[in-house]
């Protein structure tokens, strides 16, 4: 029987006081999809909405309920187990518990999904942690956000807000007495370009929820994308059981790496100084640290040939470099993420699925035109956005051409995301939807299918490295 994990000084512990790492990774792109988690275009919403118009509300919804079903079953939650890790963060979509035209009315459908994973896991000793990582209007900049704009909405009005805290009310009498989940983690990668109002809503959420629930730890993300605490002053000192999340991905993990990573003395200053400076504020005050999400990306065979696998070692090699900071001090951490169709997850979709196999020549065109912003490779399509970019810098003095959030975003990046994520992605969201059309339910549900845990292959280096690195946190502790 598990009892509830609470967080001590610097340490999560377990009702013995005895201390607690947490290690697993984020189940992204699940009841929170996520483009190149599953290779559609855009986001979640206008899916859904072009599924619907192709092929009918009932097949639609027979669908995405059929991937949720496959995509975490009691064989994900077994291998996950035998991996040596023991907590998944699971992100989830507001949009699952209420609609915008139906504002504060509960969807109990809602928890089908995640009391069952909830319960998988419980079952198999693995702790959850509940991550809201989209909310209305959008509390960040990003796709994931799941808004389809570059404004994050949520700080701007507050109603959003206040709906936000009625959800949490209604997720924590739910969830209240179980002890298996580790704790909540209210809101995902917050972007507040005025960096108060998060922490005003913050203050507002953990009154809310301690309201119903005294039990479980709050996990707080820094604003700018989990990157930054620098406004949230003495607020820790009016919230008990409480843990701080960075986010600690590094530049040498993905295409757009501005030089080869071999671990030398430099980069493993820069990766340290990196980790250090989002978790300043946490260490001047003595407060817990939670590493919510990081990890590299890898290549692919299809897209990157022959230089696939020198590549991937690469990556691994960064991988091995972060882990070995976050153990010198003990951190807990959620890499990013599980499954997906090949590009970060620990397991992923083989080709040769039915929904590989029907999306194949569109992801290869998504690749072309980097229509993803999360490791896109702008090769192909850079000289076409060169004219624009060249536009904004010679007409735009430099010192207003660094738009919040700067500097997570620098000038490319805004120009990528609204460009190319945002305005040409929305031109093939129907095309995606269209390779549906005419199917029967039995062919939806074998599309589905594709994502249950025996359709996947194994990441065998990063999961060997986990399995590695979780034995050796055991044996010292």
């Amino acid at each position: 029987m598990a009892s509830f994990l609470k967080v001590s000084g610097t340490k999560i512990v377990d009702k013995d006081g005895k201390e607690v790492i947490l290690r697993g990774a984020g189940l992204g792109g699940w009841m929170n999809m996520e483009n190149f988690i599953s290779g559609y275009p855009g986001c979640e919403f206008q899916i859904r909405a072009a599924l619907a118009d192709v092929v009918g509300k009932e097949k639609s919804e027979l669908f995405f309920d059929k991937f949720l079903e496959y995509f975490f079953t009691e064989d994900d939650a077994i291998f996950f187990k035998s991996s040596g890790l023991n907590c998944i963060r699971l992100p989830f979509n507001y949009r699952h518990f209420e609609d915008d035209m139906n504002p504060r009315v509960l969807k109990p459908e809602g928890f089908k999904h995640l009391d069952r994973v909830i319960d998988l896991c419980a079952k198999h000793g693995i702790y959850t942690i509940l991550d809201l990582h989209t909310a209305p209007g959008g509390q960040n900049t990003d796709w994931h956000a799941d808004a389809g704009t570059h404004i994050a909405n949520f700080w701007n009005h507050k109603d959003f807000q206040d709906r936000v805290l009625w959800l949490w009310k209604e997720l924590a009498l739910h969830y209240k007495d179980n002890a298996w989940i580790a704790g909540y983690n209210p809101l995902n990668e917050p972007t507040d370009p005025y960096h108060t109002r998060v922490v005003d809503f913050y203050d507002r959420v953990y009154n809310v929820i301690r309201e119903v629930d005294p039990h479980h730890a709050l996990f707080f993300d820094g604003n700018t994308f989990a990157s930054d605490f620098s406004h949230f002053g003495d607020i820790h000192k009016k919230w008990e059981n409480a843990a701080y999340s960075i986010h600690d991905y590094t530049l040498f993990g993905f295409p757009a790496s501005p030089e080869e990573y071999v671990g030398n003395e430099t980069q493993l200053r820069r990766l340290r100084r990196s980790y250090e400076k989002k978790r300043e504020w946490m260490d001047a005050r003595g407060l817990c640290v939670w590493n919510g999400e990081w990890g590299p990306v890898y290549a692919r065979k299809e897209y990157d040939g022959e230089k696939t696998d020198i590549i991937n070692e690469e990556r691994y090699k960064v991988l091995k470099d972060q882990l070995s900071i976050y153990n010198q001090d003990r951190l807990s951490w959620s890499i990013w993420l599980y499954k997906d169709i090949g590009f970060q997850g620990m397991v992923f979709v083989s080709r040769e699925t039915p929904y590989m196999q029907l999306f194949k020549d569109f992801l290869a065109k998504k690749h072309r035109l980097a229509i993803d912003a999360w490791g896109a490779d702008d090769t192909h399509v850079r000289d076409a956005y060169k004219p624009l970019t060249d536009l904004i810098t010679q007409n735009i003095a430099p010192e207003y051409q660094n738009l919040y959030p700067h500097p997570v975003w620098k000038l490319s990046d805004r120009i990528g995301r609204l460009s190319r994520n945002i305005l040409v992605s929305e031109f093939m969201v129907k095309e995606w939807a269209e390779h549906f059309r005419g199917k029967s339910e039995q062919e939806i549900d074998e599309i589905a299918s594709s994502f249950k845990f025996d359709k996947c292959l194994h990441r065998e280096g990063l999961n060997k490295i986990l399995a590695d690195n979780a034995k050796l946190v055991a044996g010292s502790a």
